[in-house]
């Protein structure tokens, strides 16, 4: 099962922008986009480089920003666009909204998981019941009606995460936080994906 691996701190940094990789640290001085820290684009000449991209090198960076923030590779996001380009409707659109559709984002947009590589992890480690069966792949796509709990050995680590979440949960999700059961109501809308994504230029990119 593939991954993205490395240090996520740069990727912060190469996209010029916080991303939020690193859960709570993100919110404080230790992070690497406050002014005090490194907040300019990794690499040696990091500091005084002055760059320019080209439409290509745009595109191609937006597309990196979103695997970065949804921690997924290139051919996944080949076979969401692939789906989502047979789908009706625009197809930018359908794309976000296949990918948030993952099971991993679906645990961190409830605030079971403090970021998406956590919820992951609990995944892949089989902690994570879909309806009665377990699910252990973080791509799962999750379907209206599903009903999601977490296994009772991850439930102080979860109960954790519900205290620190910061932002609220979106409104195509029922989040019960006493019996940490999540259900779907609905697939979200586009203006509910409140990433800093130009899904425009994704296409554009995979179009060419």
């Amino acid at each position: 099962m593939g991954r993205a691996i490395g240090p996520v701190c740069r990727k912060c940094r190469r996209a010029n922008q916080k991303l939020y990789l690193k859960g709570t640290r993100c919110y404080t001085d230790k992070c690497s986009m406050e002014p005090t820290r490194k907040n300019y684009p990794p690499g040696q000449h990091g500091p005084t480089a002055v760059i320019k991209f080209s439409d290509y090198g745009l595109r191609f960076r937006e597309l990196q920003k979103l695997k970065a923030i949804y921690g997924i590779l290139e051919r996944q996001c080949k076979k969401y666009f692939g789906i989502a380009k047979k789908a009706k409707g625009a197809t930018g659109e359908t794309f976000l909204i296949l990918i948030e559709r993952r099971l991993d984002n679906v645990l961190y947009r409830a605030g079971f998981a403090l970021t998406r590589r956590q919820a992951r992890q609990m995944v892949v480690h089989g902690h994570i019941l879909v309806g009665d069966r377990k699910v252990d792949r973080p791509s799962y796509l999750v379907e209206i009606g599903d009903v999601i709990r977490v296994k009772d050995k991850i439930k102080p680590l979860v109960k954790n995460s519900i205290s620190q979440r910061r932002n609220a949960v979106p409104a195509w999700l029922d989040v019960n936080d006493e019996e940490m059961k999540i259900v779907i109501k609905r697939f979200p809308e586009r203006q509910e994906i409140d990433v800093p994504i130009n899904e425009r230029l994704i296409v554009e990119f995979y179009s060419r």
